[in-house]
């Protein structure tokens, strides 16, 4: 099992700094997600400033930028990385394509298909010569003059991951990309009756196997070294999942569990801008669920438990506040690698 961390920060002046540091902790890799911030900037500075780190975006939302664009953004941060890039894609849901994006919706699965395809594309033309002509329902490419084009570079294969949730797009990543980025919001009940079995389903129409398909996951952490701060880091959890159980794209892993309606009650509170009370429907035994809960003593063995043999690539992090700590993530690290 690989082991990932964040590497986002308040500011960009503080990327190389936690970059150095995620790569001296022995990590694997370090992840941005398009939150606050953009996904790919951080990545360029901790590409600059490690030698080994893999570098991912956990997740940036495709649809805003055109697969030309988001081409040239890869294979810039590819090349100047060696080769350590992992392209995560989302694909957002329609409220915020629409009314964040400002742009036209489409159905997400066909389109995510599409525009994986014109990536590969435009990014065969780059390295091959091939003359570029993808056609599709969502994206036409086919002009591509020498001036514009940015030619070869040593490690041509950006690995591409997509998010997903739902069987089209799990499907999707099963036949088409090189990993799956699975959605915090997730169950090992989930992953193994809907997740598992779409992910080979696809990976069969492409005559390839489930092993062969890097699976990022894990579950949310309420964690700490006692009760009393496990029990203070239950809350923020609880408002974790009522947010992205008010989704109504992500009902199906509260119905897996038959709390399909606890879903619709969230998204009708959400609607009323009632957030701060949504995470009161969040029981323990939801929460025991969604998360792991546990001390910093057995978190690793919990983690393995719950996800080892199904997830090869998986986040961790705690608080460092003293030496003691730090020398605690370093051996959870080393541990989680062993799995």
């Amino acid at each position: 099992m690989k082991v990932e961390t964040s590497v986002e920060t308040r500011s960009l002046r503080d990327v190389p700094a936690a970059a150095r540091k995620a790569e001296e902790m022995g990590y694997d890799g370090v992840f941005t997600s398009q939150t606050g911030h953009d996904p790919f900037l951080p990545l360029v500075l901790a590409a600059e400033h490690t030698q080994r780190l893999s570098l991912g975006t956990a997740v940036a939302i495709a649809f805003p930028l055109s697969p030309t664009s988001l081409a040239h953004i890869a294979w810039d941060i590819q090349a100047l990385s060696g080769g350590r890039l992992l392209l995560g894609l989302g694909s957002q849901v329609k409220g915020h394509i629409v009314r964040r994006f400002g742009i036209l919706y489409a159905p997400p699965g066909p389109r995510m298909r599409e525009y994986i395809l014109a990536l590969r594309a435009v990014w065969d033309c780059w390295q091959n010569g091939t003359k570029l002509n993808f056609q599709g329902d969502y994206y036409n490419l086919s002009l591509m003059t020498p001036y514009f084009n940015p030619g070869p570079i040593e490690h041509p294969h950006v690995p591409i991951y997509v998010s997903a949730v739902n069987p089209y797009m799990l499907r999707l990543a099963g036949e088409l990309c090189d990993g799956v980025r699975l959605h915090a919001f997730n169950t090992a009940k989930y992953t193994r009756e809907a997740i598992l079995p779409n992910l080979e389903a696809g990976a069969r129409k492409a005559g390839r196997q489930l092993s062969d398909i890097d699976i990022c996951g894990g579950s949310f952490l309420a964690t700490g070294e006692t009760e009393e701060e496990i029990e203070r880091a239950k809350q923020p959890v609880r408002t974790q999942v009522a947010f992205y159980g008010s989704t109504r794209s992500y009902r199906g892993v509260f119905e897996a569990h038959g709390w399909g309606d606890v879903s619709l009650q969230l998204h009708e509170m959400s609607t009323q801008g009632r957030w701060a009370e949504m995470g009161k429907l969040i029981t323990d035994e939801m929460l025991e669920e969604f998360a792991i809960v546990s001390s910093y003593d057995s978190l690793v063995e919990n983690i393995k438990a719950r996800w080892g043999g199904i997830v090869t690539r998986t986040g961790l992090a705690i608080p460092i506040r003293k030496p003691e700590d730090e020398e605690r993530l370093r051996h959870m690290i080393r541990e989680l690698q062993r799995a």
